[in-house]
């Protein structure tokens, strides 16, 4: 049997997603950036592919993306407001940090771009353990900017590229709420031979 580490298993116990809207400053220095991106990359890898990379978005470098989606944005629905259109261009502002986890899944002879891809999943969710870990609060999401074409062109993603999603990291403006999570018995079967 294994040696269980409580205080890994109460970190483990306790992550929660904190809305971006409802996180503060400051957020992450350089060097605890590199520590999130540095287990971030300690994931499952069949065939050490590495399929998946980063982009941080810290700073003003934010709100210039955050100028793009909102052009993006305006672009494609000519009947957007004003207030709707300034969200966008805050969009990555809504954290002092936000790392996008780009899958870079793609054919391969032995192994399967699904295993690329769950992969890619894996390295954002390690990003926001390590965040919870590190103290501060974090969020996995994609909204509507990880399956736009346009935002992907101008965010520079190649041709066999797709945001796994956009982790938001700052700290928590209050205590986050658990919310209800699922019985193990409904989600849990016991194969029987």
């Amino acid at each position: 049997m294994g040696i269980a580490v409580p205080d890994a298993l109460d970190l483990l116990k306790t992550r929660r997603s904190v809305k971006p809207l409802e996180m503060t400053g400051p957020g992450p220095g350089a060097a605890e950036i590199d520590t999130l991106l540095t287990v971030a990359t300690r994931v499952p890898d069949h065939g050490k592919l590495t399929p998946w990379r980063y982009i941080v978005f810290e700073g003003d470098a934010r709100l210039a993306a955050g100028e793009k989606l909102a052009a993006i944005f305006r672009k494609t629905r000519p009947d957007a407001t004003a207030e709707q259109v300034e969200f966008e261009r805050k969009r990555l502002a809504r954290a002092p940090l936000v790392i996008a986890v780009v899958s870079r899944a793609a054919p391969h002879a032995k192994i399967p771009e699904w295993e690329q891809q769950l992969s890619a999943g894996a390295s954002a969710m390690n990003l926001v353990t390590a965040a919870h870990a590190m103290g501060f609060a974090a969020s996995w999401l994609t909204e509507w900017i990880a399956y736009d074409d346009a935002v992907r062109d101008a965010l520079g993603l190649g041709p066999n590229e797709r945001f796994a999603g956009f982790v938001y990291v700052g700290r928590a403006a209050r205590p986050p709420e658990d919310r209800p999570r699922p019985k193990l018995s409904d989600v849990v079967t016991r194969y029987r031979a």
